[in-house]
């Protein structure tokens, strides 16, 4: 149960990332920001603002959602078995805000073999430049 409460964070959000992170919801491939994101820095939670990914292991899976290799720290991602829509699948969640992000598959890149693949509406992205400034200073060397 998220400690946040829904009624402020639809005024917050948008009603995409909403949807997104409160309803288990997906949008659309290669219509969502992050898709083909390239600059460099840290995508964090939308709601909660935990850091979960970095441009670092980020890598174009061409499946039309932001890919990764894996998460910044296995402790704020959390994976549930996912039975929806017919089909098997690894749900990835935040553990602070327990946002929904999307999917984790075996099919990525080595070493791992793993794509978490993630909505673009559940992260917020803080340029390299931009990391001090946002709070997120402690996180400029991973990019050194």
């Amino acid at each position: 149960m998220s400690k946040f409460n829904k009624e402020e964070l639809k005024q917050k959000l948008t009603p995409i990332q909403y949807e997104v992170t409160q309803n288990n919801g997906t949008e659309r491939p290669h219509y969502n920001e992050f898709w083909n994101h390239k600059e460099e820095g840290l995508y964090v939670d939308i709601v909660s603002g935990t850091p979960l990914f970095t441009s670092k292991d980020k890598f174009d899976s061409d499946c039309g959602w932001p890919s990764f290799t894996k998460p910044l720290g296995e402790e704020e991602v959390i994976e549930k078995t996912d039975l929806t829509h017919g089909m098997r699948r690894t749900e990835v969640r935040s553990k602070t805000a327990d946002s929904h992000l999307g999917h984790v598959f075996n099919d990525g890149p080595g070493p791992s073999g793993l794509r978490y693949c993630i909505n673009s509406a559940a992260l917020k992205f803080i340029p390299v430049n931009e990391l001090e400034k946002e709070g997120y200073g402690e996180y400029k060397n991973l990019f050194n």
